[in-house]
């Protein structure tokens, strides 16, 4: 096999496995720290107005921040779920984040427990795949 056919079959092959969406992107690596992207692990876990997918940064086995994604949420009340949740994992170790126990904010019921379900979603995702 010459040089332009290995390199074409190659080529073929690396296209194949990323259109097969083998490529993660869910987990990635920036500066030692890893960021969760929990746009699909979380595609299925709605709040009121559909997904409320995050990013959630990892350092050392710490979680550093909880960072919204784009989402359909009602901007008032999903203030109010940022305001009220986002930093209860801050700081913590990964194994304590999944088992924290975090109330969700009357009146965004359903957005609180989408973005808590996606939390523990990504923090599951790291674990088994840092």
């Amino acid at each position: 096999m010459n040089s332009k056919v290995k390199l074409l079959s190659i080529l073929g092959l690396a296209l194949c496995i990323q259109s097969a969406g083998l490529k993660d992107d869910t987990i990635t690596k920036e500066d030692g720290m890893y960021i969760v992207n929990t746009t699909e692990l979380g595609k299925h876990i709605e709040g009121y107005n559909g997904p409320t997918p995050l990013k959630i940064y990892i350092k050392k086995n710490k979680v550093v921040k909880i960072e919204a994604l784009k989402n359909q949420e009602t901007p008032k009340y999903y203030a109010r779920v940022k305001k009220a949740l986002f930093e209860k994992w801050n700081n913590l170790k990964v194994s304590e984040a999944q088992k924290l126990q975090v109330d969700g904010v009357t009146g965004a019921t359903y957005t609180s427990e989408a973005v808590i379900k996606n939390v523990q979603a990504g923090l599951d995702y790291y674990k088994k795949h840092k």
